[in-house]
């Protein structure tokens, strides 16, 4: 007997009882994001509240204040407000902090820069037009008096053509509002940096069709004086036009530009003294971040106060992350959980005491922000993204594993069925494979609750980086040019396959799932290959052509590196399209799309939809209101969840465990 979770009662794989429930995965969540620390040593971050439909608030923590929260933080930010930014749609980036305390933030409604100061709110650019600009990642000048950002500039109705939207580095005065454009004329901009005496103004610049982990530039201009053309700007790297740079930062006393390159064949920290360029930390692996250039504000590195340079990357035989210090004097240390940090970890934010605030957690926790003394190496967990007890004896620790694929090896965490109560005298377990978006992005070790929903029922998980995925160096993510919609689906084909032929998976119950780009993949598998019997797919791709007629500017020219450029290519497009391949299906499928999704539009999953019913394939369509991109609203994720989970039911043939997984009807379901 198969026993993968304990002991307790012999049930089939997929209805065990599990106390991770939809409800309970909402209910106790929020998400945590921008750790910042101010001069005075004040903690500073953003929450995104489901329970709220997903508004995002700006907390400080303050135990001792009049309503602080149970994470010992008090809101800052007016409750009729969202910190979020729609630049790039993806945001990020909303806020930052200026002086004396203030707040400088995107209103999500109406996209103008706010700011909020001893308990009141003004509207900075008061005078903008209803959705003409929106605003993102900000860096405030020394004496206070303005901020530098990336402004998008959406016409004067905000309706115009994604070929037409505009974007640009600006100055805005806080006191006024009043706009300086510093960089325009390129297609796309970020990370916008004020050297210390702000005085100039880093940023960092690409054009379509790449995408920043392409190709982008690091240029510096003069704030005042400077005409705004990018292109008379002196350049500090990215000449070559296949160099990735990002996250430029200025040291703060030696006023050195520091940046992340990928010229070596991984992300290497440089740093430019105002004449040249040189290596500062090569360790092997990319720096910066494992996801770089999706979102505004992502920086993998920080400034200790004296001076110092710390990193963080991922020891990819551990799921770790690892700390690397760079002293004043050249001198290294090295640190990871075994000396107190979390055992995965991003977003550090120096205190002025030389400690760090960092947002982390691990395979079993969920994830906070944990404070931690590199003089006494420990480590204090201080706010949690889930307010309840992680349930022991229900939760499945994922193990890195590489697997051969047509192009080498790729790579996976393979989640075992886990649950202390039940067992199955089944051969092998369900398996569910999930397909990350991007596709130019990772997936991770952290707690996911959501794949603990799926675990601890009995199935088994593979999250896998196909071919194409960030933080395994330049070649790897390359391995997707040209080839999207071939390498990733037989990558996430390999790790089903593999784990079939280890005996950790039942071959005729073979699921696969995927947001976005991953449910491109997810189609494009079920359509394309005979390995699974089910799949779900989360506003995904379904039509290429469509998406590359109709998807916002910072992605309308994505497809060119990953399929080919259109119309020229039209022909590689349509033979890829799931849309165009389903008298190949033959396995049931369920699509989850929001209303508002401006990414990939509803008419994706509707087209998708109907293809189905034609061929009288089990399928059901569900579509969410108010969401967009992702889903953001409590009610929307629980349904979402528990539709998955009873669609498989039916497929699979158990029955599920809970009365909160409420049954519905599936097309053409006999």
């Amino acid at each position: 007997m198969a026993s993968f979770g304990g002991g307790g009662g012999d049930l089939p794989y997929g209805s065990w009882p599990s106390p991770f429930t939809a409800k309970f995965i909402t209910s106790s969540s929020v998400g945590l994001s921008n750790v910042k620390c101010d001069g005075d040593g004040g903690l500073w971050w953003q929450e995104s509240r489901p329970q709220e439909g997903g508004r995002n608030v700006v907390v400080r923590r303050d135990a001792g204040a009049a309503g602080a929260s149970e994470r010992g933080a008090v809101e800052v930010t007016p409750a009729d407000k969202n910190v979020r930014t729609r630049v790039h749609e993806y945001g990020g980036g909303a806020f930052c902090l200026g002086p004396g305390g203030a707040v400088v933030f995107s209103d999500f409604a109406t996209q103008r820069l706010h700011a909020t100061e001893g308990g009141a709110t003004r509207v900075v650019t008061a005078g903008d037009p209803d959705g003409r600009y929106r605003y993102a990642d900000y860096a405030v000048d020394p004496s206070g008096a303005f901020v530098v950002g990336v402004r998008e500039d959406h016409g004067p109705a905000g309706d115009r053509k994604p070929s037409e939207v505009v974007n640009e580095v600006v100055k805005v005065a806080l006191a006024d509002g009043a706009t300086t454009v510093l960089a325009t004329g390129r297609d796309f901009y970020g990370a916008p940096r004020l050297s210390p005496d702000g005085s100039r103004v880093a940023y960092v610049t690409w054009d379509h069709p790449n995408m920043p982990w392409d190709a982008t530039e690091l240029r510096l201009a003069a704030v005042d004086g400077a005409a705004p053309a990018t292109e008379g700007h002196d350049l500090v790297d990215g000449a070559d036009g296949d160099t990735s740079v990002l996250q430029c930062a200025w040291h703060p006393t030696t006023a050195e530009l520091y940046y992340v390159s990928d010229a070596p064949g991984n992300y290497v920290l440089k740093k430019f003294d105002g004449t040249s360029s040189a290596t500062v930390l090569d360790v092997g692996v990319d720096l910066g971040g494992s996801a770089p250039g999706w979102v505004f504000g992502q920086q993998g590195y920080s400034f200790l106060p004296d001076g110092a340079v710390a990193a963080a990357y991922p020891d990819r035989a551990t799921g770790r992350t690892v700390l690397h210090v760079i002293a004043p004097d050249g001198s290294s240390a090295v640190y990871d959980k075994d000396d107190g940090l979390p055992h995965a970890f991003g977003g550090v934010a120096p205190a002025p005491d030389g400690s760090l605030y960092l947002l982390g957690g691990g395979p079993d926790t969920p994830s906070g922000i944990f404070h931690w003394d590199p003089a006494t190496k420990v480590g204090t967990k201080l706010a949690s993204s889930s307010s309840a007890e992680v349930p022991e004896g229900y939760v499945s620790v994922p193990k890195p594993v590489e697997f051969p694929c047509p192009l080498g090896t790729a790579h996976a965490y393979y989640y075992a069925p886990a649950n202390k109560d039940c067992s199955s005298s089944e051969a092998a377990p369900p398996l569910l494979v999930k397909a990350h978006g991007g596709p130019t992005a990772c997936t991770g070790p952290n707690y996911n609750p959501g794949i603990q929903f799926f675990t601890s029922r009995g199935f088994a998980v593979l999250d896998v980086d196909y071919g194409g995925s960030t933080g395994y160096g330049r070649e790897y993510r390359r391995r997707l040019r040209g080839s999207w919609g071939v390498v990733d689906i037989d990558d996430v084909c390999a790790g089903a396959t593999y784990l079939v032929d280890q005996g950790l998976a039942d071959a005729k119950r073979l699921a696969i799932d995927g947001g976005s780009a991953g449910g491109f993949t997810t189609l494009g598998a079920l359509a394309f290959k005979d390995v699974f019997t089910a799949g779900c797919s989360l506003y995904g791709v379904a039509d290429l052509a469509a998406l590359a007629g109709d998807t916002h500017k910072f992605e309308s020219r994505y497809l060119d590196s990953l399929v080919g450029a259109y119309p020229a290519d039209e022909a590689v497009y349509a033979a890829r399209a799931p849309i165009n391949a389903v008298d190949k299906l033959n396995c049931p499928i369920l699509l989850l799309q929001g209303d508002e999704d401006k990414i990939v539009p509803l008419n994706q999953a509707q087209l998708m939809h109907e293809a189905l019913l034609a061929k009288n394939i089990p399928c059901k369509l569900k579509v969410y209101e108010g969401e967009q991109h992702g889903f953001r609203k409590a009610e929307n994720i629980e349904d979402a969840l528990n539709s998955e989970l009873y669609f498989y039911s039916k497929v699979f043939g158990f029955v599920c465990a809970g009365d909160d997984i409420a049954p519905f009807a599936i097309d053409n379901m006999a």
